[in-house]
């Protein structure tokens, strides 16, 4: 186990690898991971799966989700890649142990622990907020993370899955941005003993931080789990004096729709995804 990003991996190498990380979600929503990856590991090569067919994870049980994760999984470790990150939070809730035991050798890395770990530093008054679908808050597992850290935390959840759609569309900002975010979370902080950490459980919300910065008080400290998890994957790799030193860059593929996943895509990648760069695979 690698303190701090909730990982494990039994294979040590001192010599450059330039094998490729793999990276997969449930659609586009994780190519916010993938983003804040290309952004700390710039000379790093990225493999991006998203499972668009299947999607949303969010309404699958737990069973289907973890077959779903291995199979993408496989299709990622065929392409030979060195490391893998869930970059789904219902993935990583229901995923992670069972692709540490079919992988042992592999990194892998889930968006949670990471999160998690980082609301508890930033976390003052020991009041955490998350922001979530419906899926991730009734699993809870943010919860339960942030508890076996620190069982002194008082955790709100606040399911948001309209998040997912304005995100979806574009629409992080703007008007019908702000009355949907003050709907979910405008009385949260009446109180003052509200929490002062927003967490963003979900990958489709960093495009609403904008949105989000500009309605909470002053003092909040507004936590990504995409560039956490990010950050844990630098560390890792840093920790063990592994070389990803490549030639960078990232490879698409998508399971279904690759025009939407290059039209929509593009808005969560922060720039453009060809629609030729992406390929259709079947897991």
């Amino acid at each position: 186990m690698v303190a701090g990003c909730g990982c494990s991996a039994t294979h040590v190498s001192h010599s450059a690898d330039h094998r490729p990380i793999g990276v997969f979600d449930s659609g586009v929503g994780g190519l916010t991971v993938l983003a804040a990856l290309e952004q700390a590991l710039p000379a790093t090569s990225f493999i991006y799966l998203g499972d668009t067919a299947r999607l949303p994870y969010g309404t699958k049980s737990p069973a289907s989700v973890e077959r779903y994760a291995l199979q993408c999984a496989a299709a990622l470790v065929n392409r030979g890649v060195q490391a893998l990150v869930v970059a789904c939070n219902t993935a990583s809730a229901a995923s992670l142990p069972a692709l540490r035991q079919a992988y042992p050798d592999l990194p892998v890395i889930g968006v949670i622990h990471p999160g998690a770990q980082a609301a508890v530093a930033h976390t003052r008054n020991r009041k955490i907020a998350v922001l979530a679908t419906e899926g991730t808050v009734r699993a809870g597992a943010y919860q339960r993370a942030i508890e076996r850290m620190d069982a002194r935390v008082q955790v709100t959840s606040i399911g948001c899955s309209v998040f997912v759609a304005l995100a979806e569309e574009g629409w992080g900002e703007g008007a019908v941005a702000e009355l949907v975010a003050k709907r979910y979370i405008g009385a949260l902080f009446d109180s003052p003993d509200a929490p002062d950490t927003l967490l963003l459980g979900c990958t489709h919300f960093p495009l609403l931080r904008k949105t989000l910065t500009a309605l909470v008080p002053n003092g909040v400290a507004i936590v990504d789990s995409a560039e956490t998890t990010a950050r844990a994957v630098a560390s890792l790799f840093a920790d063990r004096s592994w070389d990803v030193q490549g030639r960078g860059g990232s490879t698409f593929l998508a399971t279904d729709g690759p025009e939407r996943f290059a039209r929509v895509g593009s808005l969560f990648l922060g720039r453009l995804i060809e629609v030729s760069a992406v390929e259709r695979v079947d897991v």
